[in-house]
Formats: C-alpha cells, sequence, structure tokens
C-alpha cells in the first residue's frame, strides 16, 4: 500500500499568511438593501480554515428578524427591477462576469481559505462561476414568449414569460462560489430580486461576490445575503411570507426533503438540487488511458467533495485489475497539503464531521473485506485532511456504496455483461449523473438511455456546463439549473387570450 505526498509546517505557515490577508478584505456582516449591517440580536458564528482548524473570522449570524428584512428589502425593489430593460440587466451580468475573471485569483484563494480545496479547484470554479454569469447576460435579452392563433379561431393566444418574484437561494458549501452564481444569474436575467443563504462554513464568498456584484451596478436590495447558524429558521420564516414566490436549494436530500414539506404548505415554487451517487462505468473495450483521465476528473475534482463526483466504480471483469492498478498509482501520487501551498492537488475537508464520515465508510467496507490499494486512514497534524483512497474488492452490500462518499475515495467493484453494469448503476434512490467509458459508441448511447440519470458524461469525466441543464431524477432533485431551463425556472408563464 502507498500513500500520498503531505507537505510540512512551513506549507501551513505560508498558507495562514495569505489567506488572512485575502479574508481581511471581505465584509462579515449580512448585506440586507445594499447595506451591510450587523444582526440584530449581535449574534456571529465563526468561519474555519479547513487546513489548519483555525478560526478565519466572525460572521454575522442573521435571525428570523433578518431574514423578513431581506424579505422587505428584495420585495421593495421587485418592480423596479423586474421593469429593467433586458439589456440593462445583460449589461450587469456582462459586468459581473468580467470582475470576476479579472479578480480570479483573490476569489480563489478566498474560496480556499474557508472551504479548503486547492487553489486549482478553487480557480477553476471562480472561472466556472463567472461563466453563468457570461451565459445568463446572452439570455436576458431572449426571453421569448408565443402568439398563436386559437384552434377555433375566435381569439389570439399570447403567452408571456415573466419574472416568478422573490427567491430565497439556499447553497452549500462544496462550490461557494459556483452555486451562487448557478442561481443568482438566472434569478437576475429573468428579473427577480433574492435573497441568498449561504452555508455557514463558506459564507465569506457570497459576501465578497455580492459586494462585487454591487460594484458592478445591482441596485440595493436585488441580491441580499443572509449568512445564519439558523439555517432551518430563517429559511422557513422566509417560506412562510406571502412574498416569497420561489425557493432554489442545493444540499442533501435530507434537508431537501424538509424544506419540500414547508413550501408544499405555502405553495411556493422550487428547484431542488440534491443528493448524487455517480456510477463510474468503465467497459473492457474502453481507452484506459481516457477512463483514467476521466475517473480522476470525476473523482477528485474538488477533493471528491462535489454531488457529481464519481462515488462507485464498475469495472470490467477483464480490465478490472490493471484499471486498479493504474487509478492506484495515481491517487497515490497525489500531493496533499493546505489548498494555498504551491503544487497541492488536494486540501483539506471541509471540517472535522466530513472526515469522520468518510473514515467510517472506508472502515466499513475493509471490515467486510475491501482491500486498501492507497491511502485508507487519517494523518495526524493540524486540519482535516483525508488521503487519496482506492478500494478494490468492495462487497456489494458495502454502505460506502450506498451512501455520497463526499471525499476522495474510489470504491472499485466488478462486473460481466453490459446487463449487470446497468442494473448496477440503478441501484440506488439517486439519479443526479453517471459516467460510461466504452469505445462502442451505439453501446454508450443505449447504456446512456437505460441509466436512471439526469445526465451522463459518455467517455467525459465532467459533466458541468452553465449552457447545459443540470439536474437529477429520483430523489436527486426537480427541476434543472444551467442552460434556458435554468432561466425559465425564475419564470411563470401567462396566458392572454385577445381578439383584435
Amino acid at each position: 500500500m502507498t500513500t500520498s505526498t503531505q507537505l510540512g509546517p512551513i506549507a501551513f505557515e505560508a498558507h495562514a499568511t495569505r489567506v488572512a490577508d485575502v479574508v481581511a478584505k471581505v465584509p462579515t456582516e449580512l448585506i440586507v438593501g445594499g447595506v451591510a449591517r450587523p444582526a440584530s440580536d449581535g449574534a456571529t458564528f465563526d468561519v474555519r480554515d479547513p487546513a489548519t482548524g483555525e478560526v478565519l473570522v466572525a460572521v454575522a449570524s442573521g435571525s428570523v428578524e433578518d431574514a423578513i428584512a431581506c424579505v422587505d428589502a428584495a420585495s421593495a425593489a421587485a418592480r423596479s427591477w423586474a421593469a429593467t430593460a433586458p439589456r440593462r440587466r445583460s449589461e450587469i451580468l456582462q459586468r459581473t462576469y468580467q470582475l470576476m475573471v479579472d479578480r480570479a485569483d483573490e476569489l480563489a484563494l478566498l474560496i480556499t481559505a474557508e472551504n479548503g480545496k486547492a487553489l486549482s479547484d478553487a480557480r477553476g470554479e471562480v472561472l466556472y462561476s463567472a461563466e453563468f454569469f457570461r451565459w445568463y447576460a446572452e439570455e436576458a435579452v431572449r426571453i421569448r414568449g408565443d402568439i398563436q392563433v386559437a384552434p377555433g379561431g375566435a381569439n389570439k393566444i399570447i403567452v408571456l414569460r415573466q419574472p416568478v418574484g422573490v427567491a430565497v437561494l439556499v447553497t452549500p458549501w462544496n462550490f461557494p462560489a459556483a452555486m451562487a452564481a448557478r442561481k443568482i444569474a438566472p434569478a437576475l436575467a429573468a428579473g427577480c430580486t433574492t435573497i441568498l443563504k449561504p452555508a455557514s462554513e463558506t459564507p465569506l464568498t457570497a459576501l465578497a461576490l455580492a459586494a462585487l456584484m454591487e460594484e458592478a451596478g445591482v441596485p440595493a436590495g436585488v441580491v441580499n445575503v443572509l449568512p445564519s447558524k439558523q439555517s432551518g429558521r430563517v429559511v422557513s420564516a422566509m417560506l412562510a411570507d406571502p412574498r416569497v414566490r420561489k425557493l432554489s436549494f442545493t444540499g442533501s436530500t435530507e434537508v431537501g426533503r424538509t424544506l419540500l414539506n414547508v413550501a408544499n404548505e405555502h405553495i411556493v415554487n422550487c428547484s431542488m438540487e440534491l443528493g448524487g451517487n455517480a456510477p463510474f462505468v468503465v467497459f473492457d473495450d474502453a481507452d484506459l488511458d481516457a477512463a483514467l483521465e476521466g475517473a480522476l476528473i470525476a473523482k477528485m475534482r474538488n477533493g471528491g467533495e462535489a454531488c457529481t463526483a464519481a462515488n462507485r466504480f464498475y469495472v470490467q471483469a477483464g480490465i478490472a485489475e490493471d484499471f486498479s492498478s493504474r487509478l492506484t498509482q495515481a491517487m497515490g501520487a497525489l500531493t496533499v497539503g493546505p489548498g494555498s501551498a504551491a503544487g497541492v492537488q488536494v486540501g483539506p475537508l471541509v471540517n472535522a464531521a466530513t472526515r469522520s464520515k468518510v473514515a467510517e465508510l472506508v472502515e466499513g467496507a475493509v471490515s467486510g473485506g475491501a482491500t486498501v490499494r492507497v491511502g485508507g486512514s487519517t494523518t495526524d497534524g493540524p486540519g482535516y485532511y483525508y488521503p487519496p483512497t482506492v478500494l478494490t474488492d468492495v462487497p456489494a452490500d458495502a454502505e460506502i456504496l450506498r451512501t455520497e462518499i463526499f471525499g476522495p475515495v474510489a470504491p472499485v467493484t466488478t462486473f460481466e455483461t453490459e446487463e449487470e453494469a446497468v442494473e448496477l448503476a440503478n441501484n440506488t434512490e439517486y439519479g443526479l449523473v453517471s459516467y460510461v467509458y466504452t469505445a462502442d459508441l451505439a453501446r454508450g448511447l443505449r447504456v446512456s438511455e437505460q441509466i436512471e440519470a439526469g445526465m451522463v458524461g459518455l467517455n467525459r469525466g465532467l459533466v458541468s456546463d452553465p449552457a447545459a441543464p443540470f439536474g437529477g431524477v429520483k430523489e436527486s432533485g426537480l427541476g434543472r439549473e444551467g442552460g434556458v431551463e435554468g432561466l425559465h425556472a425564475f419564470t411563470e408563464t401567462k396566458y392572454i387570450a385577445v381578439d383584435w
């Protein structure tokens, strides 16, 4: 068994200095109606650096009173923003894109500071996030309706798309910029005002993004930011307010189910991007070099802390050992350390609870008979690190094959036939994304059609694209983000019957 490379104490010292400098520039108060202000009750919470476990800064923790103040601000700005010319909204979104690109390095370091991911991953996230603003800047001027003659000839049918209204956006910690951008950009393009509730692990990126958008010309009240440790209470309070007409949530299926119940009580329009358990299927005719490259992208992007991460590797028996050996070598060669350090490819996990969960899943698989090919145990020292890990001989009933790992662990098992591969891939309540590698295009498309997932990467380890509809089936969510579908999610359809 081999182990990954870890950096020494000098790297940690340099990291602490760099992140302290960038964190010092970020607002730490709520943003309500364009004004930075403390929580109404003065409450704060600490944001920690996953690389060291040390506190970075204290951030205002919004209360229910603050949540309603955000709704007040968003509601007050709603009519004016909805009436703003599409071209004007487009120009503001385009400026936001350009500011993000211009400041990509600084924003990336901020993401690394509070999330822990490697700086290369963080910079990739910033550029990906910026693309949502560019894409929806282009789509803001293309919100099309329709007109036709009624079949009976008595009148015309006019169909309009109008902004759905005040939108509550709840985002997770794993992509603090991208998940905010994927919601804010289409909402603003459609003419909606927003309240962003970021994850309490990573509020700084959301606050920095809001400040940047104000600089780009977003009017006061159009984007409000509500960091809070009382997530359930503040979100429920906003959903109970009749002025709130939209909830867009990204997070776990368990929390999504709870929010759906609250939204259902008040008939609030919902989009839900929930959990995943992505299979990565490799047939024996696949290009192994391409499959290995795709596996590393699908598994190790963001250190495995992604809903799109390859969670279960199913490899056809004839090439299973070759694939596993090469994956083991590649995973074992990755450098682990504080995300801002030069050469680091894998940063820490976001917190101690996440690391404990990953360790328990690996221990459970090993106790059931799985073999550790690389990694497999935590190391002493500061921060929440878990080494890149490959497991083989994973038993079919192992919990690690049924649970979203959210860490740098690749469990590998085998299959014999195409039918078995499809059955294994679909053996989950989730259906967000799947990956298929084969040289036979007909088989690839056939399997892609049969797999129960909202997205399939066919001979690709990366599927996310601002221009494409992102979302899942089964318990992986409702609706789509990205693409034209993501814009339509923030509109209501109005039908006008008229005879001229």
